[in-house]
């Protein structure tokens, strides 16, 4: 129509009509970044991304002022939007020129990159030790699941950290505890215990509803038990078919998916690591369950208490819907996107499975394959066992370090792994315990009041409860 428009007269001579000036008249271009608005402050490991238009201009060229910055270089549209992945801490700014008949213009955007969350954590002495994770009762140990109470309710109070040993107490045989227990989160606390059942047996993976109700993964029972605040262990899933199970996440109800339980499988496939491994949707009315469906298979699982292979660590990010699953046997971390919307046996792993460890890194077929993607595999990963969320959406991946010969640098590390960092792997590692291998084990990560990062995790060796970040100091007689 603007053709039509500019020649409708039959004047005008030069063909411009009323609808443009001539090339000597032309308006300048013009360009803005909408996005970042201000400043941006992200960490190592996080992407920024940057969204500009443009007006009378027929091509663009961008800069960034360090290659450390990411890639935002060379020829760009006229508008659009890109996401960059800064390399390294430091301040970058971001600048793209335009150009168009009637000249050219500039315009730019910047970032502050932070050194990695972990980084920042790292202690300048001893770790500080919340409280001991010994059930005062029958001297059950081995601290494994780990998880931060989300309410106050019967015998917890918001903020406690609740965790189940897997050892029991009078022969410290692994599989073999049958308590979950709690601390309150201060250094100087003491275990106050929360349940003990048979049906707990080999309990080594915790997550909690909204009211306190905790799921255990009970991986020498065979059973998921459900066990309320005030301490009642029920068994609401006992016609699920688990095959050991061994990691627990919680999904909360959207405005279109309900509440969710995840659980991985872990069946030792007689001592040999072989397909197997899975990992089910329990799809909740509150605390009821109204189906289960298997959405993942044929993850390499096997061995026995002590040398466990198989698909852990449970992480849900509900800003992206996406599930993390820390794979021990590969040594790798797989990320599930829009996993509320995986169907039965949408995803199968291609494990393949060998008689040694590591396992190569798993490639993905099934009709939601696409979902499935691997994060980071390899080195400095060994026999990774369990993650959490930190506040930048990067995960904490701890190693359990199964047949480490003893310790070394390489031994106990927390590791920062980011999803959209290529390789993964974001900074160095951190040591957490200069002493035996395989110390680490349940993993929960929280801010405080003022947003700073908190880090708690089992070690074993001491069998305790450990902080990274901020400490409150309490009393040592019942937790504060």
């Amino acid at each position: 129509m603007s053709v039509l428009a500019g020649c409708g007269g039959g004047h005008g001579g030069g063909g411009y009509g009323s609808m443009m000036p001539p090339p000597t008249m032309m308006p300048a271009p013009t360009v803005s970044f909408s996005q970042p608005a201000a400043a941006a402050a992200i960490n190592v490991g996080q992407a920024v991304t940057v969204t500009w238009t443009s007006a009378y201009a027929t091509s663009c060229t961008a800069t960034t002022s360090s290659a450390a910055g990411g890639a935002f270089t060379g020829s760009q549209m006229t508008s659009g939007s890109k996401t960059i992945i800064p390399t390294a801490a430091g301040m970058y700014t971001y600048s793209l020129s335009c150009t168009g008949t009637g000249g050219t213009k500039a315009a730019s955007a910047s970032a502050t990159v932070a050194p990695n969350l972990l980084s920042t954590l790292a202690p300048t002495g001893a770790i500080p030790t919340v409280g001991s994770t010994i059930d005062p009762t029958n001297g059950d140990l081995n601290p494994y699941g780990l998880v931060i109470a989300p309410a106050t309710a019967g015998l917890i109070t918001k903020g406690d950290l609740v965790v189940c040993n897997f050892n029991d107490g009078p022969t410290n045989t692994q599989g073999k505890g049958t308590t979950i227990i709690g601390l309150h989160p201060a250094t100087g606390s003491k275990p106050y215990r929360i349940a003990q059942s048979a049906e707990l047996l080999g309990c080594n993976a915790l997550t909690m509803l909204p009211d306190d109700s905790i799921s255990a993964a009970a991986w020498a029972s065979n059973l998921n038990p459900l066990v309320s605040a005030s301490g009642a262990v029920g068994t609401p899933f006992a016609s699920d078919m688990f095959t050991h199970p061994w990691g627990e996440a919680f999904v909360a109800a959207t405005a279109t998916q309900p509440a969710a339980l995840y659980v991985s499988n872990a069946p030792d496939n007689g001592g040999a690591v072989a397909v197997g491994g899975t990992v089910d949707r329990i799809s909740l009315d509150v605390d009821a369950q109204t189906s289960l469906t298997v959405i993942v298979t044929g993850f390499c699982a096997g061995g026995a208490p002590g040398a466990i292979f198989g698909p852990s660590g449970l992480t849900y990010d509900a800003a992206n819907d996406t599930l993390y699953i820390v794979d021990t046997s590969s040594a790798s971390i797989i990320a599930l996107a829009n996993v509320s919307k995986i169907p039965k046996d949408g995803v199968v792993v291609n494990g393949q499975c060998t008689a040694t460890t590591p396992t190569p890194a798993p490639t993905f077929s099934g009709p939601s394959m696409a979902s499935a993607r691997v994060i980071a595999h390899g080195s400095p990963l060994n026999t990774p066992l369990s993650a959490a969320l930190l506040k930048n959406g990067d995960l904490v991946v701890g190693n359990a370090d199964i047949g480490a010969p003893g310790p070394s640098a390489t031994t106990n590390l927390l590791i920062e792994v980011s999803p959209v960092l290529p390789g993964g792997f974001v900074g160095q590692p951190l040591q957490i315990d200069t002493g035996a291998p395989g110390t680490l084990f349940g993993i929960a990560a929280t801010v405080d009041a003022q947003g700073n990062q908190i880090i708690y995790f089992n070690d074993d060796n001491n069998n305790a409860v450990m902080q990274l970040g901020p400490v409150t100091t309490g009393t040592g007689t019942g937790g504060y």
